[in-house]
């Protein structure tokens, strides 16, 4: 599809979601695909087709696109799952016929939302319109949610029609009635989403290009929470574009996915940072690289290389969810890098036999050819882990560790023990050494370089550690002779 290749990405898990990229790397594409999978359930449900995408000019006539989608659905009590549907092109129509595809209403709102309706209105003459008050409740809730997104109090909500039948909105703030003639940009986008949310049908697929165009930061932040909270209650699917790295902050609300696009594929990172990414498109900074999940193992493989004297000599890049561990990996070699100094290391909860890296490799990293294979044994030779017992996770771990260590000389060790030892129980094992952290009241980066201080002084640590120490210390004469 357009410069799309080879691309699996997948929206399960939370009801919304964001797809992040640099420009051109086919986040739009994306949305116009999915747009025009299905067919409308209601009347007035629009009918996107891929002419409206996809328009046949005479550089691209679209011959040769395909994609496949998996899906399912409820009819009454039962539920199907495992369905798929694909779409291609291979003549002069697209696969399949219209009315085959499966039911669902779309709606798609493209950044012509933000498009100033003044900007739009041709008419230089005094413009004559009649406005109608809406006092449904539903138009209540737009103008609350409106109000916290915006940091305005907004009491009323009109609907105007012009002599041409042309309708916009109105609404009234502090006491200032205005219409969308008077809106700005931002404003006029966020009453225009706010008003397809809260009016769509349940299970409803919504689509959004570009939410944060034209808002800041405070307004998309309050937004996405307003949107998700609706999407929960509705059963409603919300699949937006936006360049915000700060999306990222709302992991728990949205899924996130971030797509480039490489000569060979098109990656898609789900819930990632954007420093394994960036490092796709730019230089390797120092010789030895080390990608990790998260900030606890950022901070481990600190001690190793501090304990080793490589410190200086170590980038050390967060990837996020485990899955991506193999998604960063093919990324490098598709760059057509070696990856002879570079590490990935899996938190060792998941993942953890070499059938299971095989298995996520190969969905990452198709073909039969040797090139491929190769490519293939050369990523899993590349990946390890922390050495964790079966069925708990590396925070957990390290607490049961901690807490049954003995007083220290050190006073700073003996409060982490004390509160350690008062954590009984958690929803989540991940909360287990954040729960430390907080309680004593530090910054998250600076408690977990204390905690991983006193875990380093137990006979555990050289277990726990013992893959990527091993690793780092037969690059060590390598990078040490180079000086």
């Amino acid at each position: 599809m357009k410069n799309i290749k080879d691309l699996s990405i997948s929206f399960e898990g939370k009801n919304v979601t964001a797809i992040l990229g640099p420009n051109g790397n086919g986040k739009s594409t994306i949305l116009h695909a999915i747009a025009c999978c299905f067919e409308p359930q209601s009347e007035d449900s629009t009918n996107y087709k891929f002419s409206n995408f996809f328009l046949p000019h005479p550089h691209a006539l679209w011959q040769g696109s395909e994609f496949e989608l998996f899906y399912e659905y409820r009819d009454g009590a039962t539920l199907y799952e495992n369905q798929n549907q694909s779409y291609t092109k291979s003549s002069d129509r697209w696969a399949p016929k219209y009315a085959r595809r499966p039911e669902r209403d779309v709606i798609y709102i493209g950044i012509d939302s933000c498009v100033p309706m003044i900007e739009s209105e041709k008419r230089l003459v005094r413009m004559h319109y009649s406005t109608n008050q809406i006092t449904k409740q539903i138009i209540n809730t737009i103008l609350e949610k409106a109000s916290i997104v915006l940091n305005r109090q907004y009491t009323s909500f009109t609907v105007n029609e012009n002599a041409q039948g042309r309708k916009f909105i109105g609404v009234t703030s502090e006491g200032v009635e205005y219409t969308a003639l008077s809106m700005s940009a931002g404003e006029q986008k966020v009453f225009h989403i706010l008003e397809k949310i809260y009016k769509a049908k349940n299970y409803t697929l919504i689509l959004v290009d570009e939410i944060d165009l034209l808002l800041h930061d405070l307004a998309v932040s309050k937004l996405i929470k307003v949107i998700s909270e609706r999407a929960t209650s509705k059963n409603l699917q919300i699949v937006f574009t936006t360049h915000r790295e700060s999306i990222i902050d709302h992991n728990d609300l949205v899924n996130i996915r971030h797509i480039i696009n490489k000569p060979a594929k098109t990656l898609c990172f789900n819930e990632s940072k954007p420093d394994a990414i960036n490092r796709l498109t730019g230089e390797r900074i120092r010789p030895l690289e080390i990608y990790v999940e998260d900030d606890l193992s950022h901070t481990a493989i600190q001690k190793i290389a501090s304990k080793l004297g490589l410190k200086r000599h170590v980038s050390i890049k967060k990837y996020g969810a485990a899955i991506n561990c193999f998604t960063v990996a093919a990324g490098l070699l598709l760059n057509g890098e070696s990856c002879e100094n570079s590490l990935f290391v899996l938190d060792g909860d998941v993942y953890k036999t070499d059938e299971d890296r095989r298995g996520r490799i190969n969905k990452v990293l198709t073909g039969g050819d040797q090139n491929a294979r190769d490519n293939r044994e050369s990523i899993l030779e590349k990946i390890c882990q922390y050495n964790l017992p079966d069925g708990i996770k590396p925070e957990k771990f390290i607490h049961s560790i901690i807490n049954t260590l003995p007083n220290q000389e050190n006073e700073e060790f003996n409060e982490i023990i004390e509160v350690a030892r008062g954590i009984i129980a958690e929803d989540n094992e991940h909360k287990f050494v954040d729960e430390i952290i907080q309680q004593i009241g530090w910054e998250p980066i600076v408690g977990l370089s204390k905690i991983i201080d006193l875990f380093s002084t137990t006979p555990e640590w050289d277990s726990y550690v013992s893959n990527i120490h091993d690793w780092l210390t037969g690059k060590a004469p390598q990078v040490l002779e180079n000086e």
